[in-house]
């Protein structure tokens, strides 16, 4: 068996942005969404959006001994009724503050931290570690930005304890390009892994709410990743930007090389010489 200094950090592609992220005896689940297709997504003021495709996993089928959730915020495609009925209620929640007080008050979900931006949390585990530092994300501009959730993006930091961090993976959450990234460049100049929001999800009116190809590209650009794992672009009906977009994009810009390529059920293995997928 490894030892912490050896362990990569495995990434299982669940389907929209829901992911099992694994490192030596640490587990993660982010974004838990477990609708089936044909079953509605609550965007919240009535909205309602329509499921695609299945989740590669059922609820049901989680591992045993789920360390945490890192939940972006508090939309029915990232947090659904399947998951609050089912997940156990003493898992520990790491999110916004605003979705924490929901989720503390409203649904009995105790182990509930809320982040702020910047803020971080770690968890430790036989001598492996995950520190988790929120990052600022943008899901709407202008007015819109009121009537929508807080939104956070994570940095992981995977190593061993009391070691160095051997790995960092980031994830957007459902933001837009905004001034920010290039603070979180600054911050993280030598990220390995990017798993970016995609899907240029668009809301009556014609707003979009997440990252489009152009704009998951630019960022890519911006941040400067070794890797970007595309996420969350065509599991519901306000999805517009198809991963085509994307990849060509990243072309165009001539970071094609840079993405990893991971369907639904797939599992992405990341170590600091690279990153794999296969089957999990």
């Amino acid at each position: 068996m490894p030892s912490s200094a050896d362990s990569p950090v495995r990434i299982r592609f669940i389907g929209n942005a829901t992911l099992l992220v694994r490192y030596g005896a640490l587990t993660l689940l982010t974004d838990p969404n477990f609708l089936h297709r044909g079953q509605h997504a609550h965007l919240g003021y009535g909205l309602l959006t329509r499921r695609l495709k299945d989740p590669a996993l059922t609820v049901d089928r989680l591992p045993a001994g789920l360390d945490a959730v890192v939940l972006s915020h508090l939309h029915g495609d990232h947090w659904d009724r399947v998951a609050r009925r089912n997940l156990d209620r003493a898992l520990p929640v790491l999110t916004t503050p605003h979705a924490a007080r929901r989720l503390r008050v409203f649904q009995g979900f105790p182990r509930v931290k809320g982040l702020r931006d910047w803020q971080h949390h770690t968890l430790s585990k036989e001598g492996d570690r995950i520190r988790l530092t929120a990052m600022p994300g943008r899901h709407a501009v202008g007015p819109l930005r009121g009537l929508l959730p807080p939104v956070m993006g994570s940095m992981l930091e995977f190593g061993p304890v009391g070691g160095p961090v051997r790995l960092r993976v980031y994830v957007s959450g459902d933001t837009l390009l905004f001034d920010g990234v290039e603070e979180i460049g600054r911050r993280y100049p030598d990220t390995d892994l990017a798993v970016l929001h995609l899907g240029g999800t668009r809301l009556p009116g014609g707003f979009v709410v997440t990252m489009d190809g152009g704009q998951g590209a630019e960022l890519s650009r911006r941040l400067g990743p070794r890797f970007v794992l595309p996420v969350h672009y065509d599991d519901y009906t306000v999805m517009k930007s198809p991963l085509s977009a994307f990849l060509e994009e990243m072309d165009r810009r001539g970071l094609g090389e840079r993405v990893v390529h991971c369907d639904r059920g797939r599992e992405a293995t990341i170590t600091p010489d690279g990153p794999t997928v296969t089957v999990a």
